[in-house]
């Protein structure tokens, strides 16, 4: 069979219009009308839900405290801002929603991005599936339990500690780990002849689509497609399946198949698209080309998908330096948790990518999604900001010698892999069980899993028998030999310093007190302690140079919870409610200046890291990734001067700029960067008066609050003196009420830290009237609206 270019556009259109297929995330399918006219629909599945729980194993029939209106992503309990102990036992969720009698001849999916940890589905009654293991998708069949008309789906959680998945026990754990139905939920309406999805496809390497790079150079690449279909009508078909290879809208390349597939026959269909002088990925040029996979059988149009994909190639040389597209890279990292303060693992899509914005802006090309697999919208968001991202699965000091155990983490690895393989952030695959003596049979197995599930990609882990060696540095320090093959430091910073082993340069810290030698710091612990986290982070930094890594990751990039202790892990360069922090500005430092993006902030930048307040030190330390650096102090030229590169920083690509004033004279310091003679960069801190007003933000990072979603943000309250200058006052208590279809989530008191207390705000189903206010004693309230009001 063969369609004209302007019958196929006009076939697309329709299922743009009708939803075959097309991702959705702001439709419910509790309020859509399905016809028989659509062959295929991914609708999502979030609104509507009712939840109750229980820390006993109860049957539901036995809890009498009422169902409540939840909508996903959803948490079990909002925790407080230290989490001392997180909510453990059984969560149950239910939905109601109509089915159309035209969906009873159809294939009927439903998937679970994520429910923590061991979950139990029934329809109608009617158990219709289980899974093991809280961070990664799964799939289930619903068309046989379906009925016409009336529907309800109840899904049992059990967050416990267990054996078989890990980690450790949340007592023992140094992170939490949550529950709930914490990410989407959608339901796939299929065709019985349909591209399968690749969580419920039992088969090495298959299932859905499959997008990998066989060629890839400036001149030339191929884009190697593979496609699984199955047929579940009792006839053979005859079917056309077309790939379409799009750049900003416009059709770049196309190829087309027609296939023959018997009665229940299950088929790969292998197809390749050829782009002269493609625009490739990279950290610094994240291009994205939008795939278009369309089946269609005769004139029917079956099913449409499309997604994101980047053109690029992860190589190694001789002296194990990562190439990415032929070219020499070393990639500046961090480490993350998904944590939320209350909400927990619960984030929206935005928030995930408000993150990402926040990890690309402080001057990072390289995350390790630590220790086990986040959200695929943060993943989603790497892709487009140029994010590299070591994929990890569960695992943290803890190994079981019960055989189930490891072939729920080999399961893992496998389902990871498909999940996340046509990002083109992913660098490798972590599937391997952090700083856990793991046997030679299981490395082994775990390794092979990769090179099956994609062959070519590379394996990570913290012993030998992987690809990739990743190495912490406070065990490089205590047992280091030359690696002989790629080398990531996985971990810097903290612990070394933690644990009083500062590295080099030790002595010279005799004098400090331990809680101040340490990279543990909050934002409220005041301008030496978090001087002493920045210089910390630049001595390791710059000793990672001295060893052969292609890339190196800080721990961490946000303060975090811990299940075994009653107190906030603050080695993050921000707050737990993303504030910066003084090591925030170094990395943003490290990132070239010529670097421009308009997705964040980036390009020239100087910082100054003071209070200058009469107990701030006159050795005042600026951070710029200019050539120069001018310092003022009221209106007078203090210096102007190159960086202070020394033994903390003979490696960096930017050292500090240290300016010795001898004394302290209140006012305003002003820095100006300096490139090619000409200021490109400005700072200014002045010595604060008493408090005046305050003065409200919300932190939107490159997304807007978008309704509907469960979205959450940050609102930052800062107290300012008369003249606008912000104070740097620690526990000033605040109180916050928010008008309008949104919510105020904070579950603690509300204080400020370097003079500035947080709110996190869920946003509703509308903006309209939305507005928050927040009073402090003596000051004049403040209100911010969340959208300009209609008039």
């Amino acid at each position: 069979m063969r369609m004209t270019k302007q019958l196929t556009a006009i076939l697309l259109g329709l299922c743009l219009l009708s939803g075959c297929q097309v991702e959705t995330t702001d439709t419910d399918i509790s309020t859509t009308k399905a016809t028989a006219a659509i062959s295929s629909q991914n609708l999502a599945f979030n609104q509507h839900w009712q939840f109750k729980k229980s820390a006993q194993a109860l049957p539901l029939a036995q809890l009498t405290a009422p169902w409540q209106s939840v909508s996903l992503p959803h948490t079990p309990r909002l925790e407080p801002e230290v989490v001392n102990q997180q909510w453990q036992g059984i969560a149950w969720y239910q939905k109601q929603f109509d089915v159309p009698d035209a969906w009873l001849q159809k294939v009927v999916l439903i998937r679970f991005e994520a429910a923590m940890n061991q979950a139990d589905v029934w329809l109608n009654g009617q158990k219709v599936g289980s899974h093991l293991g809280g961070y990664l998708p799964f799939t289930l069949d619903l068309s046989h339990a379906l009925k016409p008309g009336s529907n309800t789906l109840l899904v049992r959680l059990d967050n416990r500690d267990n054996p078989i998945t890990g980690p450790k026990p949340l007592h023992l754990l140094d992170f939490n780990t949550y529950g709930g139905l914490y990410r989407g939920v959608s339901v796939q309406i299929k065709d019985k002849l349909m591209i399968t999805d690749e969580m419920l496809a039992n088969s090495v390497a298959g299932g859905g689509v499959f997008v990998t790079y066989p060629e890839v150079s400036d001149q030339h690449a191929t884009i190697a497609i593979k496609t699984q279909l199955q047929n579940k009508y009792t006839e053979n078909k005859t079917l056309q399946l077309t790939q379409t290879l799009l750049w900003q809208g416009q059709t770049i390349a196309r190829t087309t198949q027609p296939y023959q597939l018997a009665a229940g026959e299950v088929a790969d269909v292998k197809q390749q698209i050829t782009v002269t002088t493609p625009k490739l990925w990279s950290p610094q040029s994240p291009n994205l080309y939008t795939l278009q996979t369309t089946l269609f059988s005769g004139e029917q149009l079956i099913e449409q998908q499309q997604r994101q994909i980047g053109i690029r190639s992860f190589t190694f040389n001789a002296k194990h330096q990562l190439l990415i597209n032929g070219k020499q890279t070393f990639l500046r990292g961090v480490n993350r948790h998904q944590e939320y303060p209350f909400v927990g693992y619960a984030l929206s899509a935005q928030a995930d990518y408000r993150d990402a914005v926040k990890i690309k802006q402080a001057g990072f090309d390289y995350v390790r999604l630590s220790h086990y697999p986040h959200s695929p919208a943060f993943i989603q968001a790497a892709d487009k900001l140029g994010l590299v991202v070591l994929d990890a699965v569960l695992g943290w000091q803890y190994y079981n010698p019960d055989p189930a155990f490891a072939n729920h983490v080999v399961d893992s690895c496998r389902d990871l892999i498909r999940r996340d393989r046509n990002h083109p952030s992913v660098l490798a695959w972590e599937c391997s069980l952090n700083e856990t003596e793991m046997p030679a049979t299981l490395i082994k197995r775990l390794n092979d899993a990769v090179h099956q599930e994609f062959p070519g990609s590379f394996s990570a882990g913290w012993q030998a028998g992987y690809d990739i060696f990743v190495q912490a540095r406070q065990h490089r320090l205590q047992h280091y030999q030359t690696p002989q093959q790629p080398y990531i430091v996985s971990e810097y910073g903290d612990w070394e310093y933690y644990a009083q082993n500062a590295g080099f340069n030790q002595d010279s810290w005799g004098d400090l007190k331990e809680e101040q030698r340490s990279s543990r710091q909050l934002l409220n612990s005041g301008e030496k302690r978090l001087l002493q986290q920045a210089l910390n982070i630049e001595e390791a930094h710059n000793d990672n140079f001295t060893v052969p890594a292609f890339a190196d990751g800080y721990w961490v990039m946000f303060d975090y919870n811990r299940g075994y202790t009653d107190d906030i892990e603050a080695s993050g360069i921000m707050s737990l409610y993303r504030q910066p922090k003084y090591s925030y500005y170094f990395f943003a430092s490290q990132r070239d200046a010529a670097e421009v993006s308009p997705l964040f902030q980036s390009g020239p930048m100087v910082h100054i890291a003071s209070e200058w307040q009469a107990d701030s030190s006159t050795d005042v330390r600026v951070f710029s990734n200019a050539d120069a650096v001018a310092l003022y102090l009221n209106g007078q030229l203090i210096a102007r001067q190159a960086a202070t590169r020394d033994h903390y920083s003979q490696h960096l690509a930017h050292p500090p700029f240290i300016f010795h004033l001898g004394k302290f004279t209140a006012g305003t310091l002003r820095a100006e960067a300096i490139i090619d003679d000409k200021v490109v960069a400005t700072h200014e801190v002045s010595t604060p008066g008493e408090a005046a007003s305050i003065r409200l933000q919300l932190d939107t990072s490159g997304v807007a609050p978008v309704p509907g979603v469960n979205d959450i943000l940050f609102v930052y309250a800062q107290l300012q003196d008369k003249d606008g200058h912000p104070l740097w006052r620690n526990d000033i208590p605040l109180q916050a009420k928010a008008s309008g279809d949104i919510e105020i989530l904070n579950q603690t008191p509300i204080v400020t830290s370097m003079g500035q207390g947080a709110l996190l705000i869920r946003i509703g189903n509308s903006l309209k009237h939305a507005h928050v206010t927040v009073t402090a004693a003596g000051l004049p309230p403040a209100t911010l609206m969340l959208a300009p009001e209609a008039h």
